[in-house]
């Protein structure tokens, strides 16, 4: 029997700041990985539980390199969300994706290097399939949706996630080019890989702000244009976030491509071996699996 969808959504501060959202609540959801960005927003849009959590914290206070990604993603899993969608702000890499593209990704490469990756450790080690990053059942909701409210969306792209906080080098934005990547972000990973281990449906929805820096324009680019494709951006992604909520929450049958069943076969230390102390921090991420 599927779980009733509950939809989770990270991005900007004021995601959550949309039409129709009913019995809005803040709420902080204690995580065993340590603190989340923010409180959660709880709500009801059109019937549907969501639950919004600003990756950056209200203010934007927490860089990409700080952002606890494994507490946003536990709390949010702790609170009930059953899918999750990632909204987050990107630079472009080809032509064809100008500022204002929303790109509905379906690969990642990660060059991060100073984050936490996975929920699982020595103790209890857990490899999950990986090869196919985002649930394709979400990006076909968030594409009707984007056609329900005539915002085009580009369907499938490569994220490259680099550490940050800074902007590429001329020459690592070549080399993403070359690796035939479509936009560059510095929040997506290790979100989407956690969002894995936790049994989570997730589908990003890259909004491209402005070009990187191995366009020949990019330095002609001003802050008050960036300023202006960044709001821009937040209000039609709202808008995507309104649409996308009530086809998502139709869902009555368990995920065609098994984002809900990752750990079936993941987990790899032998039930005697298994460290007490991660299992008890697990039990909202893996409780489905390790239930005597």
């Amino acid at each position: 029997m599927a779980s009733t969808p509950v939809i989770g959504v990270i991005g900007g501060s004021g995601l959550y700041q949309i039409d129709g959202l009913e019995n809005v609540e803040w709420r902080r959801v204690d995580s065993p990985f340590g603190e989340a960005s923010d409180e959660l927003c709880f709500g009801t849009l059109a019937g549907t539980r969501v639950i919004f959590l600003p990756r950056h914290g209200r203010g934007h206070r927490i860089p990409p390199s700080e952002i606890n990604f494994r507490a946003n993603v536990d709390a949010l899993k702790r609170a009930g969300a059953t899918e999750l969608l990632s909204l987050s702000a990107v630079g472009s890499l080809k032509a064809e994706l100008p500022p204002g593209t929303f790109v509905l990704v379906d690969q990642f490469i990660d060059r991060t290097y100073a984050r936490s990756k996975s929920f699982f450790g020595t103790g209890l080690v857990a490899h999950v399939a990986f090869g196919h990053p985002v649930c394709g059942r979400i990006v076909g909701a968030l594409a009707a949706a984007g056609a329900e409210i005539g915002l085009p969306l580009h369907r499938g792209g490569t994220y490259v996630c680099m550490e940050g906080p800074q902007f590429s080098t001329l020459a690592e934005s070549h080399t993403h080019r070359g690796w035939n990547a479509s936009v560059v972000g510095m929040t997506n990973m290790p979100e989407a890989k956690l969002a894995r281990e936790a049994e989570l449906c997730y589908a990003t929805v890259a909004m491209v702000t402005d070009f990187d820096c191995w366009h020949p324009d990019h330095d002609h680019v001003t802050v008050e244009m960036i300023v202006g494709v960044l709001l821009a951006n937040a209000d039609r992604a709202r808008a995507l976030v309104k649409s996308v909520v009530p086809l998502l929450g139709r869902r009555r049958e368990p995920c065609p491509q098994g984002c809900q069943h990752a750990l079936d076969n993941a987990l790899i230390t032998a039930p005697e071996a298994r460290d007490a102390v991660l299992m008890a921090k697990l039990d909202a991420v893996a409780g489905r699996v390790l239930k005597p």
